[in-house]
């Protein structure tokens, strides 16, 4: 067993020669074939550790390897699920590397406005660190320094950290202590969890799914799926259920303060149907009709018409102003993504289809229903209706509900139409068997590191603490990407748990540039991030169990 401290190890980022090999066979590529982070708030402990999934888990235990095993980790394994389909399984690091508890301690900010977070100036975290040590705690500030990314990273600031302990009992005791005695806020924390300890690559560990699929060999589909309705959850599982396998995808509106739970919180469409507008140019995984992916940056445009009078649109299929992870126009308090944020508009104007719900939003406000044909069927003083196959809503609140009245009486029919387009401006043909997910951050552009973390919204500039969380700190991460054979890649890592401690963003771009992949984004990840094959989870969930999503990506049969 391997014991690391991280405060001793410096940063590297290369993978081992045998475990980049051992990455590339077992995918098949070599031979050429996401949340919020978790916090240390006494308010919002991190998620227990969980036993990992046997590496045989799922029908058809892991066939035997198919390369050299000095070139492979131990524990690799690939299986075919299909033609031009297949599933792999490694570990990075050392499976018995084990890393201290520590308490880590919440840092008041001292600014109104400005959050409580884990990491805050040096002066504060030295001050923090003086009181505890004065009531006899074993307490140190730490300057932390991320990665550089391609518009983020570096000096992050200082933590405040109490002691070194062997198990979580331990900590739990000593972090009792600390609140008991200063009043600060403070969680238990494995320090494998930080994106400043070993290299993941070197000591792990990090259990590893991947699934490939060959787009000129696979005769099925990858679909993007909500289940039921877009207003709902369900597990990768169960919207896995009969395929061959499938991931955890978008990212969605958690908790009904943001919206609709279950709504995805950023670009949508399904089987050619566009369902969610983007989260302004964020990054999305788009499959082509023929099965085709690519990484697009998109941005999308909506409007309603009657002859000459035209409405613009906000959105499609969320709850009037509220829009989860921001990036839209005139909202508070930005125009541009911060991801995790719920800005606010007043006045907006959002179109719903049948597939959003059993009804559309309830609220005050203005909701025209309009019929197949363009023609209105009824005009609410009240927003909250249940919409027929083949018709669409228009709600309206605030100011905007006067364009809209207008609009409605025009006596001529109302269409809506709506495109997503590309960083060139080009509409993305939206075909049958179409299918856009979103995520975020970049990771590769053109087999180059890309990581736009700042650009994507995961830099607050008003809570340090979020990208310290969220893109520094390792976490559960779903990447998905695109290969220089034009394979689709799907990875999981898992993390938040003793036996796989995840990975930091920029860990996530280092594994998806040596699974050779030319484009890739990060999915939604954290307590989300799944995998199925064939009817059985491959990976652990940090939570224990899986967590119910908004949409996924299923491979399916023909």
């Amino acid at each position: 067993m391997t014991h690391r401290n991280p405060c001793a190890h410096g940063r590297r980022r290369a993978l081992s020669s045998a475990v980049l090999a051992g990455a590339l066979l077992a995918t098949g590529l070599g031979a050429g074939p996401a949340t919020a982070g978790p916090t240390t708030t006494a308010s919002a402990a991190v998620d227990a550790p969980s036993a990992a999934v046997p590496a045989g888990a799922g029908p058809g235990a892991a066939a035997a390897r198919t390369s050299p095993a000095s070139t492979l980790p131990d524990d690799a394994t690939e299986r075919r699920l299909a033609p031009g389909v297949t599933h792999a399984r490694f570990t990075l690091g050392e499976a018995g590397t084990t890393y201290p508890w520590t308490v880590q301690v919440t840092l008041p900010s001292g600014r109104e406005g400005v959050a409580d977070s884990a990491v805050s100036t040096r002066e504060t975290a030295e001050q923090v660190a003086a009181e505890l040590r004065a009531a006899g705690l074993e307490a140190r500030a730490e300057a932390v320094e991320a990665d550089r990314l391609a518009d983020s990273g570096g000096y992050l600031g200082h933590r405040v950290r109490v002691g070194d302990h062997a198990t979580k009992e331990d900590a739990t005791e000593v972090q009792r202590q600390v609140t008991a005695a200063t009043g600060h806020a403070a969680g238990t924390w494995y320090t494998g969890w930080d994106g400043d300890a070993a290299p993941v690559a070197e000591a792990g560990p990090v259990t590893v799914n991947v699934l490939t699929v060959d787009p000129r060999r696979f005769r099925g589909d990858v679909e993007a799926t909500f289940g039921a309705d877009l207003e709902r959850t369900e597990t990768t599982s169960a919207l896995a259920e009969g395929a061959i396998a499938g991931v955890n995808a978008g990212f969605f509106v958690y908790g009904e303060q943001h919206g609709a739970p279950g709504d995805p919180a950023g670009a949508g469409a399904y089987d050619g149907r566009i369902l969610s507008e983007s989260v302004g140019d964020r990054p999305a995984l788009v499959i082509d009709g023929s099965g085709r992916p690519r990484i697009e940056r998109l941005r999308w445009e909506g409007e309603a018409t009657a002859g000459s009078t035209e409405v613009a649109l906000d959105g499609i299929n969320r709850v009037p102003g509220l829009v989860r992870n921001c990036g839209g126009t005139g909202d508070t308090p930005t125009d541009a993504p911060r991801h995790d944020v719920t800005c606010t508009d007043a006045d907006e104007t959002v179109v719903f289809t049948p597939e959003f719900g059993a009804s559309t939003p309830d609220g005050p406000g203005l909701e025209v229903v309009v019929d197949r044909r363009g023609a209105v069927v009824e005009v609410l003083g009240e927003r909250g209706t249940a919409l027929e196959a083949g018709q669409f809503s228009l709600q309206a609140t605030g100011t905007d509900a006067e364009a809209l009245r207008t609009l409605a009486g025009h006596g001529r029919g109302i269409r809506f139409t709506q495109d997503y387009r590309d960083a060139d401006g080009r509409t993305l043909p939206m075909t049958p068997g179409t299918q856009v997910v979103n995520g975020g951050p970049n990771l590769l552009t053109d087999g180059e590191r890309d990581v736009t973390a700042a650009r994507d919204g995961m830099v607050h500039p008003e809570n340090p603490g979020m990208f310290y969380g969220w893109v520094h700190q390792r976490n559960p991460r779903t990447i998905a990407g695109v290969d220089a054979e034009g394979r689709l890649v799907l990875a999981t890592a898992d993390g938040r748990q003793a036996d796989s401690v995840g990975l930091s963003i920029s860990e996530a771009a280092d594994l998806a540039e040596r699974l050779g992949l030319r484009d890739a984004i990060n999915l939604d990840g954290g307590g989300s991030t799944a995998m199925v094959v064939g009817d059985a989870l491959v990976n652990a969930p940090s939570g224990g169990a899986e967590r119910a999503v908004g949409d996924a990506l299923v491979i399916r049969g023909r």
